[in-house]
């Protein structure tokens, strides 16, 4: 008896706290409920460029690595591969579905040391800056080989290239400056 008094404390506290974070997520999704549902995945995205097994970590707002996006299943981590094609950059997330993010929403690319509760290496992470309706974001991946985090990020950055105009990319510097 000395022992099922304290084992029932904490499975009470351990109820008490799973309970909590369902109250949070819940309350954390009503608050975006304006943030728009990404694109469905095109029926021809154009030619494959590159492709990379790993993680999807998140998505979160811009800037803001805590800011996790619990709408439309962009908070849930899961196993991913990050596949970037002509018409954009697809990350085909087991058990979430595929989030599609089209060439002209992308905005930048980064490595990063982490986000939103998953933290690796110095530059360890491939962040993708992207437009979601009228929302920025970022999209974290994790490749499971290191040698395809800068390979994945090349072609991002020839996509990114590929589809802004000539002059763009110094026009963007200057204003920075």
């Amino acid at each position: 008896m000395e022992r099922v008094l304290p084992a029932l404390v904490m499975l009470a506290a351990a109820v008490a706290v799973v309970a909590l974070l369902w109250v949070g997520w819940r309350g954390r999704k009503r608050r975006q409920a304006d943030v728009p549902a990404p694109a469905p995945f095109p029926a021809d995205p154009g030619a494959e460029r590159f492709r990379a097994e790993g993680h999807y970590v998140t998505t979160t707002t811009a800037g803001d690595w805590l800011d996790r996006l619990a709408v439309h299943g962009l908070g849930l981590r899961t196993r991913a591969d990050a596949a970037v094609f002509d018409g954009g950059v697809l990350f085909d997330r087991s058990g979430s579905g595929p989030l599609w993010v089209p060439a002209g929403d992308l905005s930048d690319v980064r490595l990063e040391s982490g986000m939103a509760g998953k933290f690796v290496e110095p530059g360890g992470l491939v962040v993708l800056g992207w437009r979601l309706g009228e929302k920025d974001v970022d999209t974290g991946f994790r490749t499971r080989r290191p040698d395809d985090r800068d390979a994945l990020v090349t072609a991002i950055e020839d996509l990114i290239a590929v589809g802004r105009p000539r002059g763009a990319e110094r026009r963007q510097d200057q204003e920075e400056e």
